[in-house]
């Protein structure tokens, strides 16, 4: 088996694709502000939207079933069961406020890619104060907007990242968190009103530069900042994957019943704390992202 590939007629398409998310709203600066995580930190956001989860960008995909709820968060809270408000938990099992790197790569998976035993996890949708059970979510690892493919490099073992403002009262960036309805390239503040053929999706963008040093830091978020221009700054001179994670869930119709457990509905945020095969997410980003190629991890293909 070889690497997936798109042809070049659909790389074309594709793109045309990508290039309608042009006229969404840039941003310059966004901040996370953590409720129990010290100093908030302007990061930077995206260039602009990777509009669609199949554009004509270098990427490996992996798709995550849902693995369980708790009010739980080994990034923000750390020891601490109960202190958080409820998450939704994807890829490892065993993912809760004890989880470290080790435990997590000890771990079954909920992916289909079964070396991939990082834990992903995003705050519960509620409908009515009842928790509704994600359908899947995917994550998507790409090069930074306008970043060079080959000179990203994997995610170091045990990095934690966290994206998207838990305390957001106002509208965030759709570069950053978005809802949509299905695979569908439009971006909303807020969730649509999507049809019966068409789930409800959360995408969170993940910051793509490390300052190569720190796994993690007191704030959550000092240690990786967002490209601007397909350049890191100096600060965080590092590229490393840009991680798209969507999360698809069983809603459709008006959304006037719908909150996050976070609170609001613009407080949408994802966590990711990287526990993958360090080989594996290497030959991953080699064989994907340094050849600019798109790859379905779960399609099977020979390693190189």
């Amino acid at each position: 088996m070889t690497v997936r590939t798109i042809t070049s007629l659909v790389a074309v398409g594709l793109f045309a694709l990508a290039s309608c998310s042009g006229d969404e709203a840039t941003i310059t600066s966004h901040v996370h502000d953590m409720s129990a995580g010290g100093a908030a930190r302007v990061l930077g956001a995206p260039d602009r939207a990777i509009a669609g989860p199949q554009g004509a960008i270098a990427q490996f995909v992996v798709e995550c079933e849902f693995s369980h709820a708790a009010p739980d968060d080994p990034i923000v809270h750390p020891g601490a069961p109960g202190a958080s408000h409820t998450h939704v938990f994807f890829g490892a099992t065993t993912t809760n406020a004890f989880s470290t790197a080790e435990s997590l790569r000890a771990s079954d998976t909920t992916c289909d890619q079964r070396l991939d035993t990082a834990a992903y996890w995003a705050p519960a949708l509620m409908r009515d104060q009842v928790v509704q059970t994600p359908v899947k979510s995917v994550a998507y690892y790409r090069p930074g907007v306008d970043v060079d493919p080959t000179t990203v490099e994997p995610f170091p073992f045990g990095l934690q990242m966290v994206a998207g403002d838990a305390s957001a009262s106002a509208a965030q960036s759709t570069s950053i968190v978005a809802w949509s309805c299905g695979a569908g390239i439009t971006r909303a503040t807020t969730p649509p009103s999507c049809t019966t053929d068409r789930r409800l999706r959360l995408l969170v963008t993940f910051p793509d530069c490390w300052n190569g040093v720190d796994l993690a830091t007191d704030d959550r978020v000092s240690h990786v900042a967002y490209s601007s221009g397909g350049r890191c700054p100096g600060t965080h001179p590092v590229p490393v994957p840009q991680l798209q994670f969507s999360v698809e869930y069983p809603v459709f119709g008006p959304s006037d019943d719908l909150a996050l457990a976070s609170g609001g509905l613009l407080s949408g945020h994802a966590d990711f704390y990287n526990a993958w095969d360090p080989d594996r997410l290497a030959r991953e980003v080699r064989n994907c992202l340094h050849r600019e190629v798109v790859c379905g991890v779960a399609s099977g293909r020979t390693d190189g």
